[in-house]
C-alpha cells in the first residue's frame, strides 16, 4: 500500500492558547484519496480545540494501515514535538486507535512526550492522569490492539480464499501479465491474470536472446541479453532501461513455464519465509515452453558463479572506490582474465556499465601481469 503523508502548517495561534499539533489518520489508501473520515476527524477535533483553548498550529495526516509505530508522519510528528524549541504544548488526535493500536508502544510513546512536556490528548477518550483514567485508556488500547489483529487475521483468511480460487489479490503482476476483472459478486470485483500481449513478446524475446541469440550472433549470457535489449529501445514497465538482476530474476522465474504463481511464500510484514506446505498456487496462463526454460536453467547453472571459478581477480585494488567512469559517473571496479599461460591481466570495468549491460569500458588505468601457480 502507498504511503500517503501530508503536513500542513497553520497559522492561526494566540499567546494565551496552549499551542498543539493535530494528528489525523485513514486506515487505507482508499480512504485517503476519498477523504473518508479526514474531514469529520479534522471538524470535531477543531471544534474540541476551541472549546477547551487550544490553538492548532500544525496539523499531522497520513494513511497507512499498521499495528505499530511504523509510520514516517506520526515519527515526524514526534520528534518534532520533542525538539528543543518546544514547538506544542499537546498533540491532539480522534481516538487512541488513530494513535496506536499496540498498548505498549502507546505508552512509552506517551511517556517520551510528557517527559518533554507534550500531552496526549484524545477528542472521545479520556486521556488524564488519574489512575481509573489511565486503566481505561490502558484498557481501550488493548480492546484496539485486538481488534486489529482480529482485522488482520480475517483479512489474511479472506485473501488466502480467493487465491484458493484462482483470484489475484492485487499485488503487481510478474513482466508480460496484466490483470483483468474475472466477474463481479456483489459490489466486489474478482480479479485474474491475463497476457500483456506488448510485455510477453519481451519476455519471450529474452528467452530467444539468452537460449538462441538475434540471429546474427549466437547465445546471449545475461549481460549481453541487457545490454541488446536497451540498446534496441526495449523498457520495463515504468519506462526504465533492464538492468541485470532484473532479467536475470524474470529468467528464473518459473511461473512463466508452469503457468502456477506462487503466493503466501513470504511475510508481508517481516519478509520470513511460510512454511512451503502453506503456499497456494494460483494458476496463469503460460508464456514459456517447460522445455525452453529449462535449458535456460541448465545454461545459468553452468555461468553460476558458485560452480565456475571466477574471473575476478583477487588482489589489492588500489583504485576501487575512488576511480568512477568518465561517461556516467558509476565507480569502476577492478577485474581480468587468465591465459593459457597462466598469465592474469587485470583491468577496471564501469559497475554501472556492467549493470545495465552495456559495452565493458575497459581502461588503460592498471595493467598488470602476474603468474599463476597451476593447481
Amino acid at each position: 500500500m502507498n504511503k500517503h503523508v501530508f503536513r500542513n502548517s497553520i497559522s492561526k495561534q494566540t499567546d494565551a492558547a496552549k499551542r498543539v499539533a493535530t494528528y489525523y489518520r485513514v486506515s487505507t489508501g482508499r480512504q485517503y484519496a476519498n477523504e473518508a473520515s479526514i474531514p469529520s476527524q479534522r471538524k470535531i477535533t477543531a471544534s474540541f480545540a476551541d472549546q477547551n483553548g487550544y490553538a492548532i498550529v500544525e496539523e499531522f495526516v497520513e494513511a497507512k494501515t499498521a499495528t505499530d509505530d511504523r509510520r514516517p508522519v506520526l515519527q515526524d510528528m514526534i520528534e518534532r514535538a520533542c525538539a528543543p524549541d518546544h514547538p506544542y504544548d499537546a498533540i491532539l488526535f480522534y481516538a487512541f486507535n488513530r494513535f496506536f493500536r499496540n498498548v505498549a508502544e502507546m505508552e512509552l510513546t506517551i511517556r517520551k512526550l510528557r517527559k518533554h512536556s507534550v500531552e496526549v490528548v484524545s477528542v472521545t477518550q479520556p486521556t488524564g492522569d488519574d489512575p481509573s483514567q489511565i486503566l481505561v485508556r490502558q484498557i481501550i488500547g488493548a480492546f484496539d490492539e485486538h481488534t486489529s489483529r482480529e482485522i488482520s487475521k480475517n483479512t489474511t483468511r479472506a485473501m488466502r480464499e480467493s487465491a484458493k480460487q484462482g483470484f489475484w489479490n492485487g499485488a503487481t503482476p510478474p513482466l508480460g501479465y496484466r490483470i483483468v476483472e474475472a466477474e463481479r459478486r456483489g459490489q466486489k470485483i474478482k480479479k485474474k491474470l491475463d497476457i500483456d500481449a506488448v510485455e510477453a513478446e519481451t519476455v519471450r524475446l529474452m528467452f530467444k536472446l539468452y537460449l538462441e541469440g538475434d540471429g546474427k550472433s549466437g547465445p546471449l549470457g545475461v549481460k549481453e541479453t541487457t545490454k541488446w535489449l536497451n540498446s534496441h529501445g526495449h523498457r520495463t514497465r515504468r519506462g526504465a532501461t533492464f538492468g541485470v538482476g532484473p532479467v536475470h530474476k524474470i529468467l528464473t522465474n518459473s511461473c512463466y513455464a508452469t503457468g502456477q504463481w506462487p503466493y503466501g511464500v513470504r511475510s508481508s510484514r517481516d519478509g520470513s519465509k511460510h512454511d512451503p506446505s502453506t503456499v497456494i498456487h494460483i494458476p496463469i496462463p503460460v508464456l514459456i515452453e517447460q522445455a525452453d526454460f529449462d535449458r535456460v536453467q541448465a545454461k545459468l547453472a553452468r555461468s553460476n558463479p558458485k560452480t565456475t571459478p571466477p574471473r575476478v581477480v583477487n588482489g589489492p585494488s588500489l583504485l576501487t572506490g575512488i576511480a568512477v567512469c568518465a561517461s556516467c559517473g558509476s565507480g569502476m571496479t577492478r577485474t581480468g582474465t587468465t591465459n593459457r599461460q597462466g598469465r592474469s591481466y587485470s583491468y577496471y570495468s564501469c559497475a554501472g556499465c556492467q549493470q545495465k549491460g552495456s559495452p565493458l569500458a575497459r581502461a588503460a588505468m592498471c595493467r598488470r601481469r602476474r603468474w599463476m601457480k597451476s593447481s
